[in-house]
């Protein structure tokens, strides 16, 4: 027997957006939990029963929220690293020539291997470790350069805002 998706929305939607509140404490993470939680009940519908959904997508939900914090914990967003990604993702000619100026002066004194490192855990969301044993360094050589780009990119920014 297959779930009515759409009636199990209208009905535990709302517990589930409770849940994913309670544990991430950011609507717009919690509203994107909440629907994520509902896709994987629509992707395993025909294989679900209709009994006991209350604590099925209860506990779907709790996973959900859960993988996302993990996620965060292991690829935390800053501001700086907000910052690189913008100017990485620039697509007119004009803002990337822009770009390539700031990430030039953000990597001007920074070893080869280091523009590698920041793409590597920013871009391509690597690991510390993951990046470490790729490049040959230490997870806290790689955090330690990291840590540089990010001041480099928050000066700049700072000394932008002051023009």
């Amino acid at each position: 027997m297959s779930i009515d998706v759409e009636a199990t929305y209208e009905r535990y939607g709302p517990m589930v957006l409770r849940r994913c509140r309670t544990l991430l404490r950011d609507e717009e993470r919690a509203v994107d939990a909440m629907h994520d939680t509902f896709v994987r009940l629509l992707r395993h519908q025909g294989r679900l029963e209709d009994r006991g959904l209350s604590s099925l997508l209860y506990r779907m939900a709790t996973n959900v929220c859960l993988n996302l914090l993990r996620t965060q914990k292991r690829r935390p967003e800053t501001p700086d690293d907000a910052l690189l990604m913008e100017l990485a993702a620039l697509d007119e000619t004009e803002d990337r020539s822009l770009a390539q100026r700031v990430l030039g002066q953000v990597f001007a004194k920074e070893k080869p291997s280091t523009p590698t490192i920041a793409v590597l855990h920013l871009v391509d969301g690597l690991t510390l470790e993951e990046v470490a044993a790729e490049v040959g360094l230490s997870v806290s050589g790689v955090r330690k350069r990291l840590n540089r780009v990010r001041s480099s990119a928050r000066a700049l920014a700072e000394k932008g805002n002051e023009s």
